[in-house]
């Protein structure tokens, strides 16, 4: 049976479902969840699908397997299921049908009342029913909350705590790159490496190089592609401790590991970083020095290459 058919065979319980919701009040949300078999061993892909009027939403991960209380995913054929997502912030119950581990039906969330006191306790407070429904979620737990809180992080409230699921900022992650040498409190910096990848042994990686990065510096370098990596390649041109900033530069403007070694090639050795950036900004390329060799302009410095090509020489 294909996923289209099914989720037709839901409707016959829609009228059940959504009038315990209204039952239940205000502290019940009511939509729709499909699951698919997910590339990771060990999890699925669940989604769920809210759009009453006034609220559209859509969230679609891979959820561990085991969160699925009540649900048998080595069953063959098709079967009418029910199943429990127990969370701190509350609970889902979900009804629907499967086939071969797919699936489709509709949900009922009920709010933990007691839920958003405990985190108020801990200092996360407006928690209105939008926010209960996301920390439900993304399984933001007292216990999340309360180890997140003991880090003593500067900036942190219930939003960027929500961020912090999210985006993977556990305690653990904290700890090594505190570990790794760099001191860190800001709760937004900290979501912004793992959004673009600074990672614990980058800062290792960097100290042992002799450098001392600041927070900023770690997520410019992984915006731009500054990766260890590529520092190792410039160390074998010649370049083994070129500034944080330059290196940035380099990476922002294209001087590259492949730039320096045809430079090279043509008789310019340990050019300045300055030199090499100011080269790659105004388009004084190994093929343009080449082209004035060959027309017998040889043994020209830099700068006078860089004023050549400011004046319109080609």
């Amino acid at each position: 049976m294909s996923l289209k058919r099914t989720i037709g065979l839901i409707l016959v319980i829609t009228g059940v479902i959504l009038g315990v919701a209204k039952a239940l009040g205000s502290e019940s949300q009511s939509g729709d969840w499909t699951i698919r078999r997910s590339e990771i061993p060990g999890r699925v892909e669940f989604s769920l699908m809210d759009s009453r009027a006034g609220r559209h939403f859509h969230t679609s991960s891979d959820w561990p397997a085991s969160d699925f209380s009540g649900l048998d995913f080595s069953k063959s054929g098709r079967q009418q299921v029910h199943f429990t997502i127990a969370r701190d912030a509350g609970k889902f119950e979900c009804d629907g049908f499967l086939h071969d581990g797919e699936g489709a039906g509709l949900f009922h969330f009920i709010a933990d009342p007691k839920y958003s006191q405990e985190m108020k306790a801990l200092g996360f407070e407006r928690i209105d029913e939008d926010r209960q429904w996301a920390m439900a979620i993304h399984d933001v737990s007292v216990k999340f909350a309360r180890e997140i809180k003991a880090q003593n992080l500067q900036g942190l409230d219930t939003d960027k705590l929500i961020a912090f699921k999210i985006h993977g900022v556990t305690p653990e992650f904290i700890a090594a790159i505190r570990a790794a040498g760099l001191s860190i409190s800001d709760s937004d910096k900290l979501i912004a490496f793992r959004i673009h990848g600074v990672t614990p042994e980058m800062v290792s990686s960097l100290k042992q190089a002799g450098y001392e990065p600041d927070a900023d510096k770690l997520i410019a370098m992984r915006i731009h592609g500054a990766t260890p990596e590529w520092v190792e390649q410039l160390k074998k041109q010649g370049y083994e401790h070129v500034g944080l900033d330059k290196l940035i530069a380099f990476r922002i403007h294209g001087v590259s590991p492949d730039f320096i070694g045809q430079l090279q090639k043509l008789g310019y050795s340990h050019s300045e970083p300055d030199q090499l950036i100011a080269m790659r900004i105004h388009g004084v390329t190994p093929g343009f020095i080449s082209g004035l060799q060959s027309r017998g302009m040889k043994n020209l410095t830099i700068d006078q290459l860089v004023s050549l090509k400011i004046h319109g020489m080609d």
